[in-house]
């Protein structure tokens, strides 16, 4: 019996693996409307992001960001992208087997963060030394 719901889960891992990758592939597809590749976009950037919306260490809190708005973000998306562009990469990714790691990607979604992070620190610093005279 354990066997039977490991592979179901296996295989619904598989799944959301093989339609994440779709939804990628379709993103560089050219007949894909821009407001559809945005989406993927940040959808992809949020789920690589270091930084969350309700921090992981709040119990179940933390991760209920993580597993409600990335599956959101995906299905919007496959509703935005052409039934034959999706259908079509779809196939493809079925095909490849697995999505490529693209580590550069990952490297400048968090260098970006760092940014802002810096950004908000020095804008929260002028407003501390403006509000206080000097410092």
């Amino acid at each position: 019996m354990g066997d039977r719901h490991a592979t179901g889960w296996k295989d619904k891992a598989r799944r959301l693996r093989n339609e994440v990758y779709a939804v990628y592939l379709a993103s560089k597809h050219p007949a894909t409307p821009w407001y559809a590749k945005a989406l993927v976009a940040l959808v992809v950037a949020y789920a690589l992001s270091p930084v969350d919306l309700i921090p992981d260490f709040i119990p179940v809190l933390g991760y209920l960001d993580d597993l409600v708005l990335v599956p959101a973000g995906i299905a919007l998306a496959i509703r935005l992208i052409p039934p034959p562009v999706l259908e079509e990469c779809r196939q493809k990714a079925a095909a490849d087997g697995q999505a490529p790691r693209n580590w550069i990607a990952a490297g400048v979604v968090v260098a970006l963060w760092c940014a802002a992070l810096c950004g908000v620190f020095l804008l929260a610093r002028g407003l501390w030394v403006r509000a206080h005279g000097g410092g």
